[in-house]
């Protein structure tokens, strides 16, 4: 089916074509909640409440940029309202000694291509993890994050500057990074 057929059905509440969108999507906007979420009920949790703001919202997509794209943005949207909805974020934020950190960017390895990087990102406090998905992985600007989490734009650089540092200790314990600098397997750095 088309994506253009696709959208006129669901437009029109049809539940084979809502099951096709859903279908389509939705492997890949677990993945999305995984990295937000606490374990995999709760992304799931995630993805079906984003499932269905997108099917009472389709009305509002305009055919400007991917489906994929708008879908997405739905989906970290309730990712980020369901922390904020159960106070998760606000509760795990600790940024006291994150000022004053460091790390540079040709340290981090390239979290996009790694899976197994993805699952450590889980072990960070859900702060510093919310903060680097929106930052590193869906690139939302500092700005962006803070008014999404209600929070200082300072304290988003901060949180991604402790969540770096504190995935390159993860990464280095675990012996996935040897040598941050050296490591082929992550040569590419962060983006932003």
């Amino acid at each position: 089916m088309t994506e253009e057929l696709l959208l006129a059905g669901c437009l029109q509440n049809n539940a084979s074509s809502q099951e096709e969108l859903y279908n389509r999507f939705s492997p890949r906007m677990l993945g999305v909640c995984y990295r937000f979420a606490k374990n995999r009920e709760d992304a799931e949790d995630m993805l079906q409440e984003g499932f269905i703001k997108v099917f009472t919202q389709i009305h509002q997509y305009r055919n400007e940029g991917a489906l994929e794209g708008w879908i997405r943005r739905i989906v970290v949207h309730t990712c980020i309202n369901v922390l904020k909805k159960n106070k998760k974020f606000s509760d795990s934020v600790d940024i006291s000694y994150a000022s004053g950190i460091h790390v540079p960017e040709e340290n981090i390895p390239s979290i996009v291509q790694a899976k197994q990087v993805v699952e450590y990102i889980r072990l960070l406090p859900i702060g510093y993890r919310t903060v680097l998905n929106l930052y590193a992985i869906e690139g939302y600007s500092h700005k962006e994050i803070a008014e999404m989490l209600d929070i200082e734009e300072s304290t988003s650089r901060s949180q991604y500057t402790r969540a770096k540092a504190m995935l390159e200790d993860i990464l280095i314990k675990k012996k996935i990074l040897f040598n941050p600098r050296l490591n082929s397997v992550f040569a590419g750095a962060v983006a932003k």
